[in-house]
């Protein structure tokens, strides 16, 4: 789960592209330029754990960090978190490729979530795969959307998003898709102070469960020179 990524985004999912940024470096071999592959690595801190609307953190402060290997429009990595108050610890080891034509980006990718210790899917630890989601995400302009797909089981678990970004304020829509229950919406709004410092508040709006009151979230993240 991350922080809505994009917080991780990165603290928030949020966004579409989850983080990771397309860009390589470049080198000269024989006279030519060649591609090289891009690290980076970055770590965040937030009042809460935010997920898909609800507060995981139950209020308590939240530390994550991630490291990915991007080269052209592949990516790899892995992005970690003090945990929820009650699955404890996880971490994503995650795989996409991200392409544009005629201005539309196309993300696809695929999370594997890890609890080291315990898990609140199945009532059993998690093992790799145990929890996993193929993301599709779409951009036009200032416009995004996501699906989120659960392969990992047969929950039948899905989510969807519906984002825009206006200056430093974005609106994000999620919706869940729960099988044999009731299919909340969210809605969070966002303000980029600057880089590194994002406020957000989420409230649910439809199908409002018992996690139903109006959340604030302050987040600060910032990159890690390697």
């Amino acid at each position: 789960m991350k922080l809505t990524k994009k917080a991780l985004s990165r603290c928030l999912s949020a966004a579409v592209f989850l983080g990771v940024g397309l860009a390589a470096s470049s080198r000269t071999l024989a006279g030519e330029e060649v591609l090289a592959p891009e690290v980076s690595a970055s770590a965040a801190v937030a009042s809460t754990y935010l997920w898909r609307g609800y507060d995981v953190g139950s209020g308590t402060p939240a530390v994550s960090g991630d490291l990915v290997v991007s080269h052209g429009g592949a990516y790899a990595g892995i992005w970690g978190s003090s945990g929820d108050t009650s699955a404890g610890s996880e971490y994503n080891i995650f795989a996409g490729y991200a392409f544009e034509v005629g201005g539309l980006t196309v993300d696809l990718s695929v999370w594997n979530w890890i609890y080291p210790t315990t898990s609140t899917i199945g009532g059993e630890n998690a093992r790799f795969g145990d929890i996993s989601e193929v993301v599709l995400g779409l951009g036009y302009g200032r416009f995004r959307f996501a699906y989120y797909d659960n392969v990992a089981g047969d929950s039948g678990y899905g989510y969807y998003t519906l984002g825009a970004d206006l200056g430093p304020f974005s609106l994000l829509v999620g919706q869940h898709n729960v099988p044999g229950g009731d299919d909340p919406v969210h809605v969070d709004l966002s303000y980029a102070y600057n880089n590194n410092l994002s406020f957000t508040l989420s409230q649910f709006v439809s199908d409002e469960p018992a996690d139903d009151n109006l959340k604030f979230v302050v987040a600060y993240s910032f990159p890690i020179n390697l």
